[in-house]
């Protein structure tokens, strides 16, 4: 059931006055919202989300960083602008050969090195460990060109294997890249 309002006057907060509605709503059928540009919204809003996954297996038993296939591109509306940067990390394996293994990852903008991280809980163990990692970071990357952010991983210990996106069992990884207004 539709509800109406019914009035004859609406008065002024103050009491001063009254405001007067005769025929200012006629014909409208649909509320009509204007429509906001990125140059009028506030700081501290999102202007766009990009995302990118993978589920490829890679195998690294060396200290040399490689590619984990985490990756995704943005091109920022301003260079005020931060990138909000969210990874989640999918079938991080440590083989059971190396009391000493442990995973270095490495998020980098472009060719550029922004976070290193290390899974620290790790070593000391002759288990094979698979864990699920989260992280989260801010970029200033001051341009309003395409900018691609990627994570890289090596075994800090330069023996056996460890992994990313393990198997299939592991689910994706995933980046994703939200530009906030500056």
């Amino acid at each position: 059931m539709a509800s109406k309002l019914k009035t004859d006057v609406l008065e002024t907060v103050s009491g001063s006055g009254t405001i007067a509605l005769s025929n200012q709503l006629s014909g409208m059928t649909t509320a009509s919202l204007p429509t906001l540009t990125f140059a009028e919204m506030p700081v501290g809003s999102v202007l766009q989300v990009i995302t990118g996954s993978t589920s490829t297996n890679v195998t690294n038993s060396t200290n040399t960083y490689v590619d984990t296939g985490i990756t995704a591109t943005i091109t920022p509306k301003y260079a005020s602008s931060k990138i909000l940067i969210m990874i989640t990390i999918a079938g991080l394996t440590k083989s059971a050969a190396n009391y000493y293994n442990r995973i270095a990852l490495k998020t980098l903008r472009g060719s550029t090195q922004i976070d290193l991280s290390l899974a620290n809980g790790w070593t000391l163990t002759t288990m094979q460990l698979r864990m699920t990692a989260v992280k989260s970071l801010t970029d200033l990357p001051n341009t309003t060109s395409a900018v691609t952010y990627k994570m890289q991983f090596m075994n800090e210990q330069n023996t056996s294997n460890v992994q990313i996106q393990t198997d299939s069992n592991s689910g994706a990884s995933t980046i994703t890249l939200m530009e906030i207004k500056g």
